[in-house]
């Protein structure tokens, strides 16, 4: 399944958003201008769906409460509302849609309460809140159907869905020092610590298959690559992954993950995290600590991995944010990028225009024709700083 319309009212940078989505989406824009927020939006419906320990209160209470999520730019409309269809394949008819508005009670114990809460599979409609139930006893509206197994019986594959969503920003430091700093995971774990748990826990014909597609793209990236193994500590069982560097010795010198290059590591994880799992995939920045001649092939490494997945090759989505050049310049289709652009009622969010496509169509490239689109105003002050 993919996720093929975002609609969206007074969340975080967002006054109103409607926009479609594809297979693959980019995300531009400048600097504070929603890029994390949006994308923000997917992790906060998996932190609901959750079956163990989600919940919309928790989404709330990891977010800082509804203060800070609900749009600055929202004057007259406490309100916020996310609504999603979701189809089973890119052209395919919308198999599900879902509808989830709350705010704050306005009285008593100023709790947030949902104000509408909808699943339609197709045009039917599975069920609408709030009901006379709800009415009668309004505690009832603080939790959604969406996280309740009780209720979500007849729309569970959606449920499921959106608690199945990945979301990865890779920190190196954190690999490379994990048993220095030692300290608590992050649940979800967004910033790659676990990556190493993780690659252990597969199953080992699985980690074998997905490591060999991790060295036969390090072969071509790393310099002097020529090997990379998983290995499990014999006395402490701790995870590693071990690579092999062409040197003068005749078996080359071996290495562990703590002495990767931070490009590595983040290549690495990236390209794990395309084989890891069937649900949205949510990358930020993965052009970080890459060189750029990397960064070029990063739209055709996405769809070169899923496309050798067996059975479900091109069915998972995969939407990143971004800054690069050359990235945005390899995009095949102009419409699988996002342009968020801010203004004084908050960030709107399009795809390209008829100008702009008309350009890319008679040969320039989507970055040369949408990323001035994003850069800061007056940018070229920043030179006179003091």
């Amino acid at each position: 399944m993919l996720i093929t319309r975002l609609r969206l009212k007074n969340w975080r940078n967002f006054r109103d958003v409607d926009v479609p989505l594809g297979p693959r989406g980019f995300v531009i824009g400048a600097n504070a201008s929603g890029k994390s927020n949006l994308l923000d939006v997917f992790r906060f419906l998996r932190t609901i769906a959750q079956s163990d320990g989600g919940g919309l209160q928790k989404a709330l209470k990891e977010r800082g409460g509804l203060s800070k999520l609900r749009s600055l730019h929202a004057r007259r409309e406490p309100e916020v509302r996310i609504e999603v269809e979701v189809s089973e394949a890119a052209g395919s008819e919308v198999l599900w849609r879902y509808v989830l508005a709350f705010k704050a009670e306005g009285k008593g114990q100023q709790r947030v309460l949902i104000q509408e809460e909808a699943v339609f599979r197709g045009e039917q409609e599975v069920f609408s809140r709030p009901t006379m139930d709800d009415r009668n006893d309004p505690t009832r509206l603080t939790q959604t159907y969406l996280e309740q197994i009780s209720s979500n019986s007849e729309f569970r594959s959606l449920a499921d869905y959106f608690a199945s969503t990945t979301y990865l920003h890779l920190v190196p430091q954190l690999l490379k020092h994990g048993d220095e700093i030692s300290g608590r995971m992050i649940e979800n774990d967004p910033f790659g610590q676990g990556l190493l748990q993780r690659i252990a826990k597969s199953p080992p014909k699985t980690r074998e298959a997905r490591l060999k597609r991790i060295q036969q793209a390090l072969l071509v990236a790393v310099p002097q690559f020529s090997e990379l193994h998983f290995e499990q500590d014999a006395i402490t069982g701790v995870p590693h992954l071990r690579a092999n560097f062409k040197h003068w010795r005749v078996h080359g010198s071996w290495q562990r993950e703590d002495q990767f290059s931070d490009g590595t590591l983040r290549l690495i994880g990236f390209l794990w995290a395309l084989q890891e799992g069937d649900g949205l995939l949510l990358l930020e920045e993965p052009e970080l600590s890459l060189n750029d001649a990397i960064v070029d092939h990063i739209p055709l490494m996405i769809d070169r991995v899923l496309r050798q997945r067996k059975k479900r090759a091109f069915l998972r989505q995969v939407l990143s944010t971004t800054h690069s050049d050359n990235l945005i310049a390899a995009v095949p289709d102009v419409e699988s990028i996002l342009v968020l652009e801010p203004g004084e009622n908050g960030t709107t969010v399009r795809q390209a225009n008829d100008q702009e496509r008309f350009e890319v169509e008679h040969g320039l490239n989507p970055a040369e024709v949408l990323l001035p689109k994003t850069r800061p105003k007056n940018i070229d002050q920043m030179g006179l700083f003091a």
